[in-house]
């Protein structure tokens, strides 16, 4: 298996990883500019990009997930809730539903909070074992914070659902388990973001203080209290990623 990720100046973390040995790759929450590098990277290392993720419709930048699709010959993936909205073809990912990419798995968790259409990856390299070695986990969860609930209206409400898919989903994976988040330091997709751009869900549990939270109102009031200013032209941007704009 081999995996990169990729930075950008802004905080937004982007990947790359896949099966050198069956040619076959995946590329996750590509940032519109960035589309040769992962064409450059592919073409390195002798594999065909097949699935072009995004881990939900980007507010705070523009998405080069669609451009990479076509140009590589991949997929393009949204969670199936973005079917009908987005104004393009799509391959809609189900909660639970397994990609094969040779012998790397990626597991979709659906885990909505910080939007409705939010989802995890978590991978596995058979090569090595059936058990999930990384999860790439979006804006859902960061290192040292969780992703901001106000996004799609109604702070309160995708507060809960981040609290449910933390607790229901994530905070069952394994301690050693290391998670690779959307963004780091920089972003303004969350309060509270570490420079460091990947941490294991045990020292998370330990040290993050959301994910130390139990009661879910509480949970709410601090993640309400410490939004954010909203970026900069996020209508644009979102109308731009669901192919509404001109």
């Amino acid at each position: 298996m081999f995996f990169k990720q990729y930075s950008n100046a802004d905080g937004t973390l982007s990947y790359f990883y896949g099966c050198g040995s069956k040619g076959s790759a995946v590329a996750v929450d590509v940032v519109a500019g960035d589309e040769r590098w992962f064409l450059d990277a592919a073409q390195k290392a002798a594999v065909r990009i097949d699935f072009v993720i995004d881990t939900h419709v980007h507010a705070d930048h523009l998405s080069g997930g669609k451009k990479l699709a076509e140009l590589a010959g991949g997929l393009y993936c949204l969670h199936e809730s973005d079917v009908g909205k987005v104004h393009f073809p799509i391959l809609g990912l189900k909660d639970g539903e397994v990609l094969e990419s040779g012998n790397v798995l990626t597991k979709v968790l659906h885990t909505p909070g910080h939007t409705a259409d939010s989802i995890c990856l978590l991978v596995s390299d058979l090569r090595r074992s059936a058990d999930p070695w990384f999860v790439l986990t979006g804006d859902t969860l960061f290192v040292g914070g969780v992703g901001r609930p106000d996004l799609g209206g109604a702070p309160e409400e995708m507060a809960g659902r981040i609290f449910d898919s933390i607790h229901n989903k994530l905070l069952t994976l394994p301690d050693d388990l290391e998670i690779f988040p959307g963004h780091a330091a920089g972003s303004v997709c969350g309060a509270g973001l570490s420079g460091k751009p990947s941490s294991t869900m045990g020292f998370e549990k330990r040290w993050d203080p959301y994910l130390s939270m139990t009661d879910r109102d509480a949970f709410i009031r601090e993640l309400t209290a410490n939004i954010p200013e909203q970026p900069a032209e996020m209508a644009r941007i979102v109308a731009a990623n669901l192919g509404a704009a001109a």
